[in-house]
């Protein structure tokens, strides 16, 4: 799915890092680029937009966050060419100190394991489903009249595919079934979207459409920002862009700019027109997760839960893999310090607590926030340190070292600064917005 893949390209690069990288062309940049932003984030958006007041201010809001989407993309491009550095964390580090380069790796860190959390929560919604489409084709019964049975509760079934599945997928050192799985966030991302549009003009009324339930008004500036961490999470493909960047023949920054451009335009046509049409067909009553809007017994959206289903359980264990890591290395260093030696046996034993702590606490939050709506929400807070906050501090203190003009300078200078407030602002609001939410559902 969209981090998902996203966080699979750079691992894979950094398996490959002591290998000459392959040489990027321009189509396979942006191909690896969508791969890298399509996603889980594309199940939120029609209830983004039904959140942002109707399709008009939900598309305005996009346009302007796609100007900064952009510039922290090519800004990364940039900060790169200038530091010499192929991944995210090394260029912060290397272009704005060993502070923010930390505060780096613990962003990093945290935005992966709630990504694992949105995962898991979009796999408990699609075993619901799918328990209720068998029950419905074994009874011959209809969906409200489903009874429940403990071994047919979801959190049940998630807990079974985490101890059976994702547990030992995630416990080894390297994870090779990336090299098999990694497209298919982009193939159940496409489809989606075909079947949403498809699915709204199958409709045998539009009647609903036209209700008061689809007015375009906007209620108030905290329901017209409330899309923003939608889209960051949608969006985001700013870590791998890096190594991306890193990968190319063609390094010219004007060069980059156009795959900037491209691969966000082409983002923003599956995400906005999903969004539209997955709105229009359900109007309020749309789910933060607009699989779940569906029927059980739908044949089209059993094969895209399927194909979400199996894109997330194959693709989780990776990014735990890398937040993992994070935090190993920085055991490592300590024992390190402290024994001057780390032993093979102390390295497995750190690998499998970390897993099984990382994987628990993943599933215990995904069973009791079970909203998509309100993980992406907090996702989308972090994600603003890698789409603005950390692309504008790089713009900032490059341009304190480049022999640029005067006037470059200042420009660039107060674009980073604006870039920075935008950022902070974001993931105060967005951070602050979903905390409360979650409260409130207690």
């Amino acid at each position: 799915m969209e981090e998902l893949a996203k966080m699979s390209i750079s691992y894979m690069a950094r398996s490959a890092s002591h290998a000459d990288p392959p040489r990027l062309g321009s189509l396979g940049a942006v191909f690896i680029m969508l791969k890298s932003a399509l996603g889980a984030g594309l199940l939120n958006f029609p209830w983004a937009f039904q959140k942002a007041g109707g399709v008009n201010t939900a598309i305005s809001v996009e346009l302007v966050s796609l100007v900064f989407l952009i510039s922290g993309l090519v800004i990364l491009g940039y900060a790169s060419s200038v530091s010499r550095q192929n991944t995210y964390q090394d260029v912060v580090r290397e272009v704005c100190g060993p502070a923010v380069g930390q505060l780096c790796e613990v962003c990093f860190c945290f935005n992966l394991f709630m990504i694992c959390v949105a995962f898991l929560v979009v796999v408990q919604d699609q075993l619901e489903k799918l328990c209720i489409s068998l029950y419905e084709t074994v009874t011959g019964s209809s969906e409200g009249e489903v009874p429940y049975h403990w071994y047919f509760d979801q959190r049940f079934h998630l807990f079974i595919m985490c101890l059976i599945i994702i547990l030992p997928l995630s416990i080894p050192k390297e994870i090779g079934i990336q090299k098999y799985t990694s497209v298919l966030g982009t193939l159940a991302a496409t489809y989606l979207c075909v079947a949403v549009i498809v699915k709204y003009y199958l409709m045998d009324t539009h009647d609903a459409v036209l209700t008061p339930e689809h007015s375009e008004g906007i209620g108030s500036w905290a329901s017209m920002f409330s899309v923003v961490p939608t889209i960051c999470f949608g969006f985001q493909c700013h870590e791998a862009c890096i190594t991306i960047y890193s990968s190319m023949e063609n390094k010219k920054l004007s060069h980059w700019v156009l795959i900037s451009v491209l691969s966000m335009f082409f983002c923003l046509l599956i995400y906005t027109l999903t969004g539209i049409y997955g709105f229009m067909t359900f109007g309020r009553l749309v789910a933060s997760d607009i699989l779940m809007s569906y029927p059980g017994n739908d044949v089209v959206m059993i094969i895209s839960r399927l194909l979400f289903g199996i894109s997330i359980v194959t693709i989780y264990p990776i990014i735990l893999l890398l937040g993992r890591s994070v935090l190993l290395n920085l055991i490592l260093r300590i024992q390190r310090r402290r024994e001057g030696i780390v032993s093979h046996s102390f390295e497995l034993r750190c690998r499998v607590v970390l897993t099984v702590i990382w994987i628990s606490v993943t599933l215990l939050i995904a069973m009791f926030v079970p909203d998509m709506g309100d993980v992406i929400s907090v996702i989308g807070g972090i994600s603003a340190f890698f789409i603005f906050i950390f692309p504008g501090l790089c713009l900032v203190f490059t341009m304190q070292t480049e022999a640029v003009s005067r006037n470059v300078r200042l420009i660039c200078t107060i674009w980073g600064v604006i870039t920075i407030v935008v950022g902070t602002f974001i993931f105060g609001q967005s951070t602050t917005i979903a905390i409360m939410e979650i409260f409130q559902k207690f």
